[in-house]
């Protein structure tokens, strides 16, 4: 028992406490822990077309650092799409700071979030796109977590847990997000144990605490307090908490 201990408390402290100190020396280094939000850059950061040079459909996901200390060991994930022909992109978020924490359309629709450039999660275009669309809607509209009141940061339901939910309730969306997007494993529907969208896994979620998932999309993670371990055997990668993903892109 004492070595199983010993070898736990090692896997906690390298696994965990070690990666998360890393990236705090790094947060701070590069100045983004005392950074302004009320002056911080929101523009766009050039990852999509205008939608007048782009007829075709569109479906992104997105995921940036969080604002000040929080961006040492979380991320912030948005959705943004576009049916073809449109005239503008549409996006929404989940956050603390409106009425209701639903919001479409806030900022735009590729912007950095608080001065922090996002990395695309998932892209798809095209008919496939404009066929998914649709389901996108019903989900966003059938959010049970809408009202005012429903955000919490940690351990969720946060703007992770949101787009989360929407990736459950249309599985043909083939993404996963980051392990750094704490909050994506809150058991929004009051469902502790569930298959994972694709049906190829399962997600124990201890009401956000901590967890395992198992899945063929999803890989191997741990999650502790919001920080996880993943390991992708789909896309070979590892994922640590605070220092985010080595090996091949969430997206390719």
């Amino acid at each position: 028992m004492r070595r199983v201990l010993t070898l736990l408390l090692w896997f906690l402290l390298i696994g965990f406490v070690l990666p998360i100190a890393v990236s705090a020396v790094l947060h701070y280094a590069g100045g983004h822990a005392n950074a302004d939000w009320r002056t911080a850059d929101r523009s766009s950061a050039g990852l999509l077309t205008e939608p007048a040079q782009h007829h075709d459909a569109v479906i992104r996901i997105y995921a940036a650092r969080t604002v000040r200390w929080r961006g040492i060991f979380a991320v912030h994930c948005w959705l943004v799409y576009k049916p073809e022909g449109a005239p503008a992109y549409t996006r929404y978020d989940y956050t603390a700071w409106t009425e209701l924490p639903v919001r479409m359309n806030g900022y735009a629709a590729d912007g950095r979030w608080f001065g922090r450039a996002p990395e695309t999660v998932y892209a798809l275009d095209g008919a496939a796109a404009a066929r998914l669309i649709p389901k996108i809607e019903d989900a966003i509209a059938s959010y049970p977590l809408s009202a005012a009141g429903d955000y919490h940061a940690w351990p969720g339901p946060n703007s992770n847990t949101f787009i989360q939910a929407i990736l459950d309730a249309v599985p043909e969306i083939d993404a996963t997000l980051p392990a750094l997007a704490i909050g994506k494993d809150h058991p929004y529907d009051g469902r502790w144990l569930r298959r994972t969208a694709d049906g190829a896994g399962f997600r124990l979620s201890l009401a956000g605490y901590g967890g395992v998932t198992l899945g063929w999309r999803e890989g191997l993670a741990i999650d502790i307090a919001g920080g996880a371990i993943r390991l992708d055997v789909r896309r070979p990668a590892i994922e640590l908490p605070g220092l985010g993903r080595f090996g091949m892109a969430l997206q390719s």
